[in-house]
C-alpha cells in the first residue's frame, strides 16, 4: 500500500510539472524553469508582476528545505531536533502566505476567480494541471508586453554643436530582485540654449528618470554634454552649472527669504567672490524675482507663488546655464501659475535652457518652445515618441492639445488610447529618414 502512494504521488509531482511547464510557457517564459528547485518560484511570481513575494517565498522555502534535510540527520529525542522542527513550523507560515500571494497572482493573471487559491492549496498538482493544459486558460494580455519585442529600431547616438544640451541616453538600466529592467531606451536629442521646453509623459513613462539622468544624479548608459563639458565625466564643475528645483522645497520656514537666498549665495558662489560681489548678486537675484520687497519677511508667511519663485531664486543664484523644474505649478491658480511661467520664459530668454514638467501645460503653452514626449512601450520602458517644437507636436500627433496628446499615448488600462508604440516606431522613422538627427 506504501509502494502505490508513493507511487501516486510521484505521478502527481509529474503532472504538476507538466502543468507548471505549460504555464510558464502561456507566459511566454522557458517552460525549464518549471524543473529549478525553489528558484522557479520567484520565477513563477515574476510571471503574475510579484516578483517579492515570488523572491520571499523562494528564501523560505529554501530555508525549510534545508531544515528538512538537518531533521533527517538528528535523534528524535534531542534537544537540536526539537529546535529544529520549532524553527520549521515558525518558517512553515511566512512560506504559506507568500505561497498564497503568488497563486493569487497567477489567478489574477488568468482572470480567474480567488476561490481558485483555495484547490491551488489542497491540489497544487491538479490546478497546475488545469491551468497549463486548459487552452481556454490563457495569461491576460497585459502580463505578456515584458516578452514582446517593443516598436521602433535602436536610434544611433547625435552630435553636438558644442553648445546647448546634447542627450544621448542608449539605457538607463535596474536590478529588482534578481530581474533587469529597462526604464528608458533610446533618447537622442538637442536642445539650445535659449530654449524653453516642456517635458510631457504619462505615469511611469520616465519622466523623473530621465531628469535624474540628465542631471546626473543617477547614471545611465549615455553622454549628457552641456555646452562643451560632459556632466558625467565633469560632474564637480557642472554641478552648480543645472538648477533643478523639485515640486516640494526644503526651505526653512524660520529664516528670512533674504538669509535664504544669501545661504544659498555661501553654498553655492565661487569662493573668489568676495563678500560684496555675493552680496550684489543676491541683492540682483532678490529684484529679479520681485522679491525685494518681501527680503525680511519669514519663509512661512509666503504665499504659494512667492514661495515657488524663493524656490526658483534659490536655483538662480549660481547663474546656471540649465533650469529644470517638476511641476513648478502645483498648487497655483491659473493667474498666479502664468505669472510663474512667465519668469521662466524670460530666464529662457536670457539663452538659458528650461525645463518644465507640468500637470497643466495647455494653459501656459504659448510659454514653450518645443515639446519631449515620453512614453511607455510594450516592455514597460520609457521611450521618445516626439521631440520638436510645441505646432509641429499637434501635427505629428494629430490633436490639438498637450492633454490629448497624452491620451493618445497612455495605456488603454489608464484610460488612454493605447497608441505609444504606434508613436514611437513614427518618431523613429522620422529620426531615420532625417539622417538620425533628432
Amino acid at each position: 500500500m506504501q509502494i502505490v502512494f508513493s507511487i501516486g504521488g510521484l505521478v502527481m509531482s509529474v503532472i504538476g510539472l507538466m502543468g507548471m511547464w505549460n504555464v510558464f510557457v502561456k507566459f511566454g517564459k522557458s517552460g525549464w524553469n518549471a524543473f529549478i528547485p525553489i528558484v522557479r518560484w520567484y520565477k513563477l511570481g515574476s510571471c503574475a508582476e510579484r516578483e517579492k513575494d515570488g523572491f520571499f517565498l523562494m528564501i523560505f522555502g529554501g530555508i525549510n528545505n534545508c531544515l528538512k534535510y538537518m531533521v533527517g540527520f538528528l535523534n528524535e529525542d534531542s534537544r537540536e531536533y526539537v529546535l529544529v522542527a520549532l524553527a520549521m513550523v515558525i518558517i512553515t507560515i511566512p512560506q504559506i502566505i507568500f505561497n498564497i500571494r503568488v497563486y493569487l497572482g497567477i489567478t489574477e493573471a488568468f482572470g480567474k476567480r480567488r476561490r481558485w487559491v483555495l484547490l491551488w492549496l489542497f491540489s497544487e498538482s491538479l490546478v497546475f494541471l488545469i491551468f497549463g493544459f486548459r487552452r481556454d486558460f490563457k495569461p491576460d494580455e497585459k502580463y505578456l508586453r515584458r516578452g514582446e519585442k517593443a516598436a521602433g529600431a535602436a536610434t544611433a547616438d547625435i552630435s553636438g554643436n558644442g553648445d546647448g544640451l546634447l542627450v544621448n541616453i542608449r539605457k538607463r538600466n535596474v536590478m529588482n530582485f534578481f530581474q533587469k529592467y529597462t526604464l528608458l531606451r533610446d533618447i537622442h536629442l538637442m536642445i539650445p540654449r535659449g530654449h524653453m521646453v516642456l517635458l510631457l509623459g504619462g505615469s511611469g513613462a520616465g519622466k523623473t528618470t530621465f531628469l535624474n539622468a540628465v542631471t546626473g544624479y543617477e547614471k545611465a548608459d549615455a553622454d549628457i554634454e552641456l555646452g562643451k563639458f560632459n556632466v558625467y565625466s565633469d560632474y564637480d564643475r557642472m554641478k552648480y552649472d543645472i538648477g533643478f528645483v523639485p515640486q516640494s522645497d526644503l526651505m526653512r520656514d524660520s529664516d528670512t527669504v533674504y538669509r535664504t537666498i544669501a545661504d544659498a549665495a555661501s553654498l553655492r558662489l565661487t569662493t573668489e567672490m568676495t563678500y560684496s560681489e555675493k552680496k550684489q548678486r543676491v541683492d540682483e537675484v532678490l529684484d529679479i524675482f520681485g522679491l525685494t520687497a518681501l527680503k525680511d519677511s519669514l519663509v512661512s508667511k509666503l504665499s504659494g507663488g512667492q514661495r515657488k519663485r524663493l524656490s526658483i531664486a534659490i536655483e538662480y543664484i549660481s547663474y546656471p546655464t540649465m533650469f529644470i523644474l517638476d511641476e513648478p505649478d502645483s498648487g497655483l491658480d491659473g493667474v498666479v501659475a502664468k505669472g510663474l511661467f512667465g519668469k521662466l520664459r524670460e530666464i529662457a530668454d536670457t539663452n538659458k535652457i528650461v525645463i518644465v514638467i507640468t500637470h497643466t501645460p495647455d494653459r501656459v503653452i504659448e510659454m514653450f518652445d518645443d515639446v519631449i514626449v515620453l512614453a511607455k512601450d510594450s516592455n514597460r520602458t520609457g521611450r521618445l515618441a516626439y521631440y520638436g517644437p510645441v505646432k509641429e507636436a499637434y501635427e505629428f500627433f494629430g490633436k490639438t492639445s498637450m492633454e490629448d496628446i497624452l491620451l493618445s499615448i497612455n495605456q488603454k488600462e489608464e484610460g488612454g488610447e493605447g497608441r505609444a508604440e504606434e508613436f514611437v516606431a513614427n518618431y523613429n522613422d522620422r529620426v531615420l529618414a532625417a539622417g538620425g538627427e533628432a
